[in-house]
């Protein structure tokens, strides 16, 4: 028994529906798909840079010998961001497998769906055309091929009845399957990104304690007990062979006062005053005696004034003197 004209535009109907159906299925899960493997690249090249960060602070620390500190507590470091990055790999295969995997296979089941949607419509557009060619020999009266395109019109219905339904089972698992694959992936991609964030946030509050542990004075020490003894050394050779030039030129100018002079000469002068005494009498003696300490006493007095005079001019030569 062929079917009416009311179920034949509503399977029109509901076949349109499906068709627009997998289309927008096929379009979302493949952006998402899309969107999820770029994503999955890219934390995989974080996972690459966090990899390179790790040896560029191992060398660091290698070539660095002034700052114990430093090279302590970054070695720590670059260890722990190296075990971070193993996290991050788990992370990168778990998402291809359970989230970037799946989404791929829905454009696989999208064109199995929309290859038994073109058999269902194939099967309609039978029926619809039997049916004009069965309408067209009743109005001609024709009673044998109404006989037989009747025969042969019941056959497509049947098969286009037997292809809506199982169109529309198959339409309604293929939605239910996309319910559970969606709720399942996203579960499983928010899933993976908690256990990686939350062994990662432990991983990362080790580098912070590392990282603030890092003594700066200790290393800043380090660096001047490197840097200082040299130049040290070099201020105390400066500093001696400065004190020993001053001594020196103090000493020189004190032994060449007149007073000095007058120290080495007047025994001198005595031993002859003494020669010419014995040729003379005693009162003479006595006279000459006491002319010559007038004498020296007056050039006691003149040597004083001489040395001072000659101490100011050895002071003058360092420092200015006032006018």
């Amino acid at each position: 028994m062929s079917r009416s004209g009311a179920e034949i535009q509503s399977n029109e109907t509901q076949s349109k529906f499906i068709q627009e159906r997998v289309a927008a299925v096929e379009k979302n899960f493949g952006q998402l798909c899309e969107t999820l493997s770029s994503y999955t690249r890219k934390t995989a090249r974080i996972r690459d840079k966090g990899d390179q960060l790790s040896k560029d602070l191992i060398s660091y620390t290698e070539s660095d010998n002034l700052n114990p500190s430093s090279k302590r507590n970054l070695t720590e470091l670059a260890h722990t961001i190296s075990s971070i990055q193993d996290y991050r790999q788990a992370q990168v295969t778990r998402l291809e497998a359970k989230v970037v995997q799946p989404l791929s296979n829905y454009g696989l089941k999208c064109k199995h769906t929309k290859a038994d949607l073109k058999a269902a419509f194939t099967a309609r557009e039978k029926e619809s055309k039997l049916r004009k060619k069965y309408e067209a020999a009743r109005a001609k009266g024709d009673q044998r091929a109404m006989q037989q395109l009747e025969t042969q019109l019941q056959k497509a219905s049947v098969d286009a009845s037997r292809t809506s339904r199982n169109l529309e089972q198959q339409m309604d698992k293929f939605e239910l399957e996309k319910l559970k694959d969606m709720k399942k992936t996203l579960t499983e991609f928010v899933n993976i990104e908690m256990l990686f964030h939350a062994k990662a946030l432990e991983m990362y509050t080790e580098c912070f304690q590392v990282v603030t542990a890092l003594d700066v004075d200790e290393d800043i020490q380090e660096f001047r007990a490197k840097m200082q003894p040299a130049n040290s050394a070099n201020r105390m050779t400066m500093a001696r062979s400065a004190s020993s030039s001053s001594l020196n030129s103090n000493q020189v100018s004190l032994s060449n006062t007149p007073r000095n002079e007058r120290q080495i000469t007047v025994p001198k002068r005595s031993m002859q005053n003494g020669g010419v005494g014995d040729m003379d009498d005693d009162d003479d003696d006595d006279d000459d005696d006491d002319d010559e300490e007038e004498e020296e006493d007056e050039e006691e007095d003149e040597d004083e004034d001489e040395t001072e005079l000659e101490t100011e001019r050895s002071v003058g030569k360092s420092t200015p003197v006032r006018r």
